[in-house]
């Protein structure tokens, strides 16, 4: 999908429909979002049988007042406490004295819950965007659908569960009708001390889901490969969960191995010749502050590696008020420093060339009234081609989706000509709002000045930006 409104018309209609379970995950839950908990109470008093599960971060959704999502939820806990299942992930880096004097909202600096994860029965959306009215509207963001698929939908309801074993549950409070309580029930372990817990948790999903996979792929080995017959095109999805705080970096070493394989197949493409045919990386991040190690990935490569970062006036935190208002900033400030880096390896792809070279090209998207949110990777075995593979899901490729924040992302790779058609108009169409990256003179333009307080801030927080 390719337009936040036909996400959200098509997430309401699985809602609608759904028959055994509904299980969503993502930052927050919008107030203002009456709609969607509609549908959710429709669906629960249509179906007698169905389940409810949502995952959301503490910190977001129990801000103070009386919009806050967990009181948004509230009559759903009520109506049906036995089939609406709530659960809320605190980030254990912040803790002692810092977690007692840091404010509501900042308190999300030391990381969240931020896996979107849109799930009906066997049926799902992964995207990056949450659960909000800008994200239903003019936040663009990326949509990949998967309908019918037990396997993945399994993987990704075991996830959540998973996930509550080391989170709080959010419930009615037994003394007010319009007030929550967050119960913790695992009595083996202090909730600012889930680090073992959520490791093992997540590490074992993972390895009961890779051995299941190769079960599965020695049953179906004498059907050809993947288990099609001869003849068929195949799609492999594989999971991949960042969440630097528990040490699980699977992102960190997907990429670092793909990048490595790309780079080596980079040497033996390029012939003065025929000039460039060596792969080709699209990388997008609506919070462009790429991690070092992937920094360190995509100009040593020497690959063609276009990237497309929010503008300025693109970036959801774009004339916030308070400290919030200077992030675009920061992340002119953090472009800037890559583009200096590349240019001091020599590896720059001059944005106005119509020729595919290896380097790298920074663009912006800007489009009339909308913000930008897009993450991911897409991978062309040459310029000619279609893409064969793409990084899916909630990380920001920064650091602090390396870092801090519980991330879930899929790579998907086909050898299916209709697939890899549908991704390259995915990546194309994000393409067609692009234009030159201008962030490195702010003379002509207000939005990228890059004031000496915003500086300050990103030498005292950057990592968490």
């Amino acid at each position: 999908m390719h337009e936040p409104r036909v996400f959200y018309n098509t997430l309401l209609s699985m809602i609608r429909n759904a028959r055994h379970r509904v299980f969503l995950s993502s930052l927050y839950i919008g107030h203002e979002d009456v709609e969607l908990i509609s549908a959710i109470q429709e669906s629960l008093r249509d179906n007698p049988s169905l389940h409810v599960y949502l995952h959301l971060d503490l910190n977001r959704s129990t801000r103070p007042g009386p919009d806050s999502p967990a009181r948004v939820l509230l009559p759903l806990l009520q109506q049906h406490p036995d089939r609406v299942h709530v659960s809320l992930f605190r980030s254990p880096k912040l803790k002692g004295l810092m977690a007692r004097i840091v404010p509501p909202r900042f308190n999300e600096g030391w990381g969240t819950w931020h896996p979107k994860i849109y799930g009906v029965d066997d049926t799902l959306i992964i995207s990056g965007a949450n659960l909000n009215t800008s994200y239903f509207s003019n936040r663009q963001d990326r949509y990949l659908q998967f309908t019918a698929q037990p396997r993945l939908a399994d993987y990704c309801f075991s996830f959540l569960k998973a996930a509550s074993t080391f989170s709080y549950s959010l419930l009615p409070s037994s003394s007010s009708t319009d007030d929550y309580t967050l119960h913790w029930s695992h009595s083996d372990t202090h909730p600012h001390q889930i680090e073992a817990k959520a490791q093992q948790a997540l590490l074992s999903l993972q390895k009961a889901h890779l051995a299941a996979s190769e079960v599965s792929l020695v049953k179906h080995s004498e059907k050809g490969i993947s288990g099609q017959p001869d003849g068929e095109d195949d799609v492999l999805i594989f999971p991949v969960i960042q969440a630097g705080q528990f040490d699980i970096r699977e992102e960190e070493r997907c990429l670092s191995l793909l990048f490595r394989e790309l780079a080596a197949q980079q040497r033996y493409s390029v012939s003065p010749a025929s000039g460039y045919e060596g792969p080709v990386v699209d990388l997008t991040s609506g919070y462009f502050a790429l991690y070092k190690p992937y920094q360190s990935a995509v100009i040593e490569s020497r690959l063609a590696c276009r990237i497309l970062a929010a503008s300025p006036r693109a970036n959801g935190f774009y004339k916030s008020r308070g400290v919030s208002g200077r992030i675009p900033e920061a992340y002119t400030l953090f472009e800037r420093r890559f583009m200096n880096a590349v240019r001091a390896a020599g590896t720059e792809w001059p944005s106005n060339s119509s020729d595919v070279a290896p380097g790298v090209q920074l663009h912006e998207w800007q489009r009339g009234g909308w913000t930008y949110h897009a993450k991911g990777i897409w991978v062309r075995p040459t310029p000619a081609s279609t893409p064969a593979l793409t990084l899916f899901g909630s990380t920001n490729l920064n650091s602090r989706s390396a870092n801090l924040d519980t991330e879930l992302s899929f790579v998907l790779a086909t050898t299916s000509p209709a697939l890899r058609q549908r991704l390259a108009e995915e990546v194309d169409g994000l393409r067609e709002h692009a234009t030159p990256w201008r962030g490195q003179d702010s003379s002509d333009d207000d939005a990228r000045r890059v004031r000496l307080g915003t500086r300050a801030l990103v030498a005292f927080v950057g990592g968490m930006l």
